[in-house]
């Protein structure tokens, strides 16, 4: 009975021991991995990179001291992400960080077992990358980005620009829409009260047409999602939404050139400053399953007054008093 005693407590010792959770490293450096599909250009070394670091510092992370971190971005090309999340699991992290749906999917998609931190991504339930915000159940967690509703209200800023509109349209990326987008338009559509047509555009070489059929269509005014795609030749869809005349709103102050008449989007720094909590959770023992996934709580409106004017657009005083910030 003893010796039965005594080995139920040194199973007990061996199962609380730090190396049995997911990832203490308490004996070393923490590793950390982060995977994304655009370049890491400035606007989002400032935006993400920048703001990660910020928020591993507040809680006590030392890059060089007490972790380390492995950057790898597909360059805007999503067939590259596959690879690029292999490569990054055989460094065998602590922790893969991912930026915005393609990358989450990518890691999804290469492990099972390595703790993901998903950052920026949709409804992460929808996704199947967590079984509920509250119980995520596998090894991914997060910060959500409201995008189904968050689509909702650039729809309704993108009206008060353009009350006169028959139609809207938007432009989605089909590498990286998800099986909900054809509902998801309903939905905006009836809440609306307008017709919306979706456009599909994998690249540059189907700007030129996607553009071509809402003229053909009749669309007067444009959502562009926020995703790979269109961050790295947001310059290129600027110049056809001055060129076409074509009143547009994004997904993020980064993606205006010049063209855009407005974002609305989530505080993209404020999330992965906030990534850092969930990171730190994981490297102290928390399953990922077991950390709810959080939903961004900042909201950002920018307004560009410059390509307003240049669309001949008149910007409602009341948009104007609830922006963040106006270009001029």
């Amino acid at each position: 009975m003893k010796r039965r005693t005594a080995c139920h407590a040194m199973l007990l010792a061996i199962m609380a021991s730090p190396r049995m959770t997911w990832a203490q490293v308490a004996d070393r450096p923490a590793r950390l991995a982060f995977l994304v599909e655009p370049a890491l250009d400035a606007p989002l070394q400032q935006a993400v990179v920048k703001a990660l670091r910020e928020g591993l510092r507040t809680l006590g992370y030392i890059e060089g001291r007490n972790y380390s971190i492995e950057f790898r971005s597909a360059d805007g090309t999503f067939a590259r992400l596959p690879a690029l999340a292999s490569e990054l699991l055989r460094q065998q992290p602590d922790v893969l960080v991912t930026a915005w749906p393609a990358a989450a999917m990518a890691a999804k998609e290469a492990t099972r077992t390595v703790p993901v931190v998903a950052v920026s991504v949709d409804n992460p339930v929808t996704m199947g990358l967590a079984q509920s915000f509250a119980q995520p159940g596998g090894n991914i967690t997060g910060v959500g980005s409201w995008a189904v509703e968050i689509v909702a209200k650039r729809l309704q800023v993108l009206r008060e620009f353009v009350p006169a509109a028959k139609r809207f349209g938007v432009l989605f990326n089909p590498n990286v829409a998800g099986p909900g987008l054809e509902r998801a338009v309903a939905d905006w559509q009836k809440g609306l009260g307008l017709p919306i047509h979706a456009y599909a555009a994998s690249g540059p070489g189907d700007f030129d047409g996607a553009f071509a059929a809402m003229a053909k269509d009749g669309v007067g005014g444009l959502l562009v999602f926020a995703d790979s795609n269109t961050y790295t030749h947001r310059v290129v869809l600027n110049q056809l939404c001055l060129q076409r005349r074509m009143p547009s709103v994004w997904g993020g102050r980064d993606f205006m050139t010049g063209g855009a008449l407005a974002s609305y989007q989530s505080d993209y720094p404020d999330m992965f400053r906030r990534s850092a909590t969930l990171i730190d959770k994981i490297l102290k023992g928390t399953k990922p399953g077991d950390i709810p996934f959080e939903q961004a709580s900042k909201l950002e409106l920018v307004i560009d007054a410059k390509a307003a004017k240049a669309l001949d657009v008149v910007v409602p005083p009341a948009l104007l008093l609830s922006a963040d910030h106006v270009i001029e």
